[in-house]
């Protein structure tokens, strides 16, 4: 399994996959990669490409792809399957790549899970079933369905503002601790206090990402691994030193960098993600285009709020 990027801290989980080789995916800051897109509406791999390198050179420990900042929700599986694919191919092993697989029907889910596992993907993250609002019970099973179908390492994703379901810090916990390769959760409920009640429970031995940018140091503090960011798009350098410098007890230097962030975190969320970041990266000279309906283009005034907190955190951006 590929590991972190040079300089970035790595992670030695207590879990083993068979063979007893390390499963722990990431320590840092991974980015949740968007998708470039063509005038046409198809997807630029090109681009891609470029970006990708730009993260990796930029101290991206991991790219997430095919995520929902990645539009997967208005892919065909076909694009999806060929998107993690490419991915890999252009990432070369240099970070660890996760791919986004999750589905409100276990079976596509599993089907996704499998094929990014033949394509190569160090990892896969599954967001719990949107719409039919699963049972705790119905989660357990759904995801430990889907584990059985892979040999790589498994993240959850709790983030019940789009999928109407919160995870419960029992469920999360007893999955990591009853199936194999579920090592932990994307955690995007905004709830501290559950993180806390998760880690407590599992006595730290569970792997939690912070799924939102403005909460990345409270949650390495309880002991999170890191963050699936968005804001790695701009600054990728600054949100994986965020995470170094907590883990390696500058915490000056980290919630320095974390307060920083804060106005242009808030203008990355402006509207629905990923429409900000896509804005904001054409702003850089990117060339990622417009998105898949019904996502809609940045309104104009939201556009300026957020070129105005890029200049200030120092980014460079078009007139």
């Amino acid at each position: 399994m590929p590991l972190a990027a040079e300089g970035a801290a790595v992670h030695v989980a207590s879990k083993k996959i068979q063979g007893g080789e390390n499963m722990s995916i990431f320590t840092g800051a991974a980015v949740a990669l968007i998708t470039p897109m063509t005038e046409q509406g198809e997807i630029d791999y090109g681009e891609m490409e470029r970006i990708v390198n730009d993260q990796i050179a930029g101290g991206t420990d991991a790219i997430v792809v095919c995520g929902t900042t990645g539009e997967a929700s208005t892919m065909t599986h076909e694009e999806h399957i060929e998107t993690i694919k490419a991915c890999v191919g252009m990432v070369k092993k240099r970070v660890p790549v996760i791919a986004g697989t999750g589905s409100n029907c276990t079976k596509t889910a599993a089907y996704l899970s499998k094929e990014a596992q033949t394509a190569g993907a160090d990892g896969i993250l599954v967001v719990s079933p949107y719409y039919n609002k699963a049972t705790q019970n119905g989660l357990k099973a759904h995801f430990t369905e889907i584990a059985k179908q892979v040999d790589i390492p498994m993240l959850l994703y709790n983030i019940q503002g789009r999928t109407g379901v919160n995870i419960q810090p029992k469920t999360i916990v007893d999955l990591v601790r009853d199936v194999d390769n579920i090592l932990g959760v994307k955690e995007a409920s905004g709830d501290l206090s559950q993180v806390a009640t998760m880690l407590s429970m599992a006595q730290g031995d569970i792997d939690i990402y912070s799924g939102n940018d403005d909460q990345i140091v409270p949650i390495v503090a309880l002991g999170g691994k890191g963050v699936i960011s968005v804001l790695s798009h701009v600054a990728p350098r600054d949100t994986h030193d965020m995470v170094e410098k907590m883990l390696s007890g500058d915490m000056e230097g980290s919630r320095a960098l974390q307060l920083k962030y804060i106005p242009l975190i808030h203008a990355l969320f402006s509207e629905v993600n990923p429409i900000p970041v896509k804005a904001a990266m054409n702003m850089m000279g990117y060339h990622v285009g417009s998105l898949r309906m019904p996502l809609t283009e940045m309104e104009d005034a939201n556009k300026k709020v957020l070129r105005q907190a890029m200049r200030d955190a120092g980014i460079t951006v078009a007139d």
